[in-house]
């Protein structure tokens, strides 16, 4: 879970003192939810990795100004999501594909369980409802369950709306619980999804 604390004391490091070792931790902070959002619209290949390295190096170029940016989480997800969508229309005019939000390739994880009653095999069941998801609704939730972000922040990132955030996490929660069902009794699924619902 990302510390809030701890990301605007490195901002104000890096934009006071050029501090390349906050840097560094800023980036090792983040990279791993950023590349998989990125992944989330350009699948599984090194371009990935090239749009969060271009992002960062926008962050270091502004470092002088990092200090005024007020929730750098959400700004972080939304480069991330404008330079993977400026990629997918670039690729798209070089190769007169449809840019079509049901074809973005977003692959399905599920990590760091919180409940110790939950097995491997019921891992797997989680892993596999939530790679059935549809695409953007998928996003939703791993922002929400796998990044700790919240429903507004979320929006703010895709561009959409609160409801339609609620909704998505709804549909998620249903197929997700109906999946764990064999596993587990309505008060365990209870359990499961409640630290999940933010506002």
């Amino acid at each position: 879970m990302i510390d809030h604390n701890e990301i605007t004391a490195l901002q104000k490091q890096i934009a006071k003192s050029d501090d390349q070792t906050a840097y560094v931790q800023l980036y090792r902070i983040y990279f791993r939810h950023l590349l998989r959002f990125a992944r989330s619209f350009v699948g599984p290949n090194p371009v990935a990795e090239e749009i969060v390295s271009d992002v960062f190096l926008q962050i270091w170029n502004m470092r002088r100004k990092l200090h005024t940016i007020r929730h750098l989480t959400v700004y972080l997800y939304t480069c991330i999501r404008n330079h993977s969508l400026n990629h997918l229309r670039q690729q798209q005019r070089l190769d007169l594909l449809p840019l079509d939000e049901d074809i973005l390739l977003i692959p399905g994880t599920l990590a760091n369980p919180e409940q110790t009653f939950i097995t491997s095999e019921l891992m797997k069941a989680i892993d596999l409802a939530v790679q059935d998801l549809p695409p953007r609704c998928r996003t939703i939730f791993q922002l929400v369950r796998e990044d700790s972000l919240r429903y507004r922040e979320v929006a703010e990132i895709l561009d959409i709306s609160v409801k339609t955030i609620e909704a998505q996490m709804g549909i998620a929660m249903k197929r997700i619980s109906k999946a764990i069902q064999p596993f587990t009794g309505d008060a365990e699924i209870a359990a499961f999804y409640l630290p999940f619902q933010k506002k």
